[in-house]
């Protein structure tokens, strides 16, 4: 089975953290790059946070890159400290990394990664803000031609968690999002339509304890703490685990079930900007390059995870 590469842009952040030790311990999936962009923290935060995720994730040939530490045209990023906490991953252990960091900014890697691989064989995996993935695109804009397609957690269909109808990745660079959203590469939006369904029951969370890994206990510390913070911040007695739904796809597109509609992003709306407008009246242009995310299998997804914890 070929490997299906990857290049996983996030801002680490818990279920970051999920996806991408679901990457490094998939069969399925060639690692190409992590770079980091700011979002649930600063980018000095984020980015220490994904070196350390590595060290446990045994991908020390896995080039990191930093990249954009404020949005496009905005002031600054709104952090996700009531989340994610001051370092973006309280509560949890993880080794002192001793990778470096790579010298590039994270959009000339992205761009240099996908002009290196052969056409149509690296998908995107943005996983916080897309302000990265839209520099990548200016800076050399024949990547729109080669990625494989972009595979991104952020937006809803139906439903936002910053405002009313936007989700914080989109609602943190809007204007960024709305650059990705109007190329013309292949983009499924994992957004919390779907991710509203990924759920760390308490049955998946035992399973998960009774894993003696270091990738399994850190998951453990990981879901409990984000369950806390959950419970207090927005109320859900159990908490829903987006970023890795991303990964899941890319993985297994069974799994996370979409379906072609219209995406647009609004960046100019006193009260919508930030909001993926998705157009699902049964009416697909034939030139529609965009996806939306609605259905998951849970169990499957959440095996994903656990067999990607054994095997690191």
């Amino acid at each position: 089975m070929d490997k299906k590469k990857i290049i996983i842009d996030c801002d680490p952040g818990y279920d970051d953290a999920v996806a991408i030790l679901l990457a490094a311990g998939s069969p399925a999936i060639d690692l190409l790059a992590i770079t980091t962009v700011a979002g649930n923290q600063t980018i000095e935060k984020v980015t220490k946070n994904a070196l350390r995720i590595a060290k446990l994730a045994h991908l020390e040939n896995v080039p990191i890159a930093a990249g954009a530490s404020r949005p496009l045209l905005r002031q600054a990023v709104t952090v996700a400290a009531n989340i994610h906490g001051e370092s973006g991953l309280d509560g949890t252990t993880l080794p002192e990394a001793e990778y470096k960091v790579d010298p590039r900014h994270a959009a000339q890697l992205i761009v240099d990664v996908v002009m290196r691989e052969p056409e149509k064989t690296v998908t995107l995996v943005p996983i916080g803000p897309l302000t990265n993935i839209a520099l990548a695109a200016r800076i050399e804009p024949k990547i729109v031609d080669r990625v494989k397609e972009v595979v991104l957690m952020g937006g809803g269909a139906h439903i936002g968690n910053i405002k009313p109808m936007a989700e914080f990745n989109i609602e943190n660079d809007p204007e960024a999002a709305h650059i990705v959203f109007e190329e013309k590469w292949p983009i499924v939006m994992v957004g919390l339509d779907l991710t509203y369904q990924a759920l760390a029951t308490a049955a998946v969370k035992e399973k998960i304890a009774e894993i003696d890994t270091p990738a399994a206990r850190f998951l453990t510390q990981v879901l409990a703490r984000f369950s806390e913070n959950y419970k207090r911040s927005k109320g859900f007695d159990e908490p829903p685990v987006h970023d890795p739904c991303a990964v899941a796809r890319v993985i297994d597109e069974t799994i996370v079930k979409a379906v072609s509609a219209p995406i647009h992003v609004e960046y100019r709306g006193d009260y919508t900007a930030g909001m993926t407008v998705t157009d699902l009246r049964g009416k697909v242009p034939a030139d529609c390059h965009t996806s939306v995310a609605l259905e998951l299998d849970r169990e499957r997804f959440w095996n994903l995870i656990i067999e990607a914890a054994k095997r690191l």
